[in-house]
């Protein structure tokens, strides 16, 4: 079946299973790699994404439950959150082998759209769905707050 998709500001037209992961279209029909697989049973936020603004784990929203809505993946996402993001986890030096990376990056902006200013407790809870294997979780926090004190500037 056919399914439009917006993605990355594009309306896409994509020919799979309803029933096909999100993830598996970005990655393998899209060719948009920067979403990865983690474990597949959206535990881990390697997938992560945002719908509607909102971060999703990819690997188990189906295609048909996507369809219309608008997603943006790391490859497009932006805006003053996201520079003040990136910019912080170079700063901070966050990634170790990167993997979760792109998951992290994108519940970070999440949240600094919906908490300007969050706490400890707000950064965990936002981020308690994403697993590094590497275990940078002070960094990823204090990257956090970096960012939550510059993109307000």
């Amino acid at each position: 079946m056919s399914y439009s998709l917006t993605v990355n500001g594009q309306v896409r037209h994509v020919d799979e299973d309803g029933q096909t992961p999100l993830l598996w279209v970005l990655r393998d029909t899209l060719k948009l790699p920067g979403t990865k697989y983690g474990c597949g049973i959206a535990q881990c936020g390697a997938c992560t994404v945002h719908v509607d603004g909102q971060p999703m784990r990819s690997c188990s929203l189906a295609l048909e439950a996507a369809a219309g809505s608008q997603i943006v993946t790391i490859e497009a996402v932006d805006g003053p959150q996201a520079d003040a993001i990136r910019d912080a986890w170079v700063a901070r030096d966050v990634p170790q082998c990167g993997f979760c990376q792109s998951g992290q990056i994108m519940s970070a902006v999440a949240l600094l759209r919906s908490v300007p200013k969050p706490t400890d407790a707000d950064i965990d809870i936002a981020m308690s769905g994403n697993i590094c294997r590497c275990a940078t979780y002070n960094r990823i926090r204090a990257a956090i707050h970096d960012a939550a004190g510059s993109a307000q500037s």
